[in-house]
């Protein structure tokens, strides 16, 4: 893919550019292609996960978006491995919940939440490379599905369990390896790849061709760009050492296990040495 060509990465996009206004097509084709509905974003939520922050090493990037029904979507971006993830979408989708709805509300009021995960880092095992999760209502008997009379939802106004409860999806990017050939599959390739096709009809990417080409973007915004994806390099590099070294550390001490092994069966000391590669004071010292 040549300069001309050449995107920005979606988590800097969604930190510098998709909260203005006159970006909110690109969001809103992306969660409209995810959640197979059109979607549209009336207004970008201040919370604590997603305020702009001065520094640019970070690894998490959060969205929250109200739809013209009212209802709540976080869009998190996730970079590097999260402890208790699962854990942490539930409890910022309870937070929303809660922060969204006023002290003496009625029940009724509560927003319904789309939690979308884009997860740079392996999560779980499974051959798909996306993960819709929802509550459902099933008879432990009969194995039915629960919903409400068409009285109750009409006479009362009450909302089906769908209508009500989150959805969470979990968009596993490293596990996408295919040719893209639908909208969805295209979005992916974008996350994953920074690819756009020029001629592409899919909504939110057509748009992204204009509002994400790093070409279009001012030479300070350039400079800032190149700083957040040398920090990028830098945590992953650190990552990987880190890594790397826990894996010498595992080796060096199943080395030292071995040769007290050896050793405890009387095999001569040379012979440890040329096993475990511990020098003849190290085994000397066990």
């Amino acid at each position: 893919m040549g300069v001309c060509d050449r995107y920005i990465r979606f988590d800097w996009a969604a930190k510098r550019i998709l909260r203005d206004k006159a970006n909110f097509s690109v969001l809103e084709g992306f969660v409209s292609v995810l959640l197979n509905q059109e979607i549209k974003i009336e207004e970008i939520l201040e919370s604590e996960g997603n305020q702009e922050q001065e520094d640019s090493k970070f690894n998490r990037v959060d969205i929250m978006a109200k739809n013209d029904k009212g209802e709540l979507i976080i869009i998190e971006i996730q970079l590097s491995r999260q402890v208790h993830y699962l854990e942490r979408i539930l409890f910022g989708v309870g937070k929303a919940i809660s922060d969204h709805i006023t002290k003496g509300d009625s029940y009724k009021n509560v927003k319904k939440v789309y939690s979308i995960s884009i997860l740079y880092f392996d999560l779980g095992e499974g051959d798909d490379y996306i993960y819709h999760g929802q509550t459902v209502f099933r008879g432990v008997h009969t194995g039915d599905v629960f919903e409400l009379s068409e009285r109750d939802r009409n006479l009362l106004n009450m909302r089906s369990p769908k209508e009500v409860f989150p959805e969470y999806y979990l968009i596993r990017v490293n596990e996408f390896d295919k040719v893209a050939t639908t909208p969805l599959e295209e979005w992916i390739d974008y996350l994953k790849n920074g690819n756009v096709r020029p001629d592409t009809t899919t909504p939110g990417l057509k748009e992204a061709n204009e509002k994400l080409n790093y070409m279009q973007m001012s030479r300070e915004e350039r400079l800032a760009y190149e700083h957040y994806l040398d920090n990028l390099r830098i945590e992953e590099d650190c990552l990987e050492s880190a890594k790397l070294e826990g894996r010498a550390e595992g080796r060096a001490e199943a080395q030292i296990e071995m040769a007290k092994n050896l050793k405890s069966m009387g095999i001569p000391s040379d012979v440890i040495t040329k096993a475990t590669g511990l020098s003849p004071e190290d085994i000397n010292r066990l």
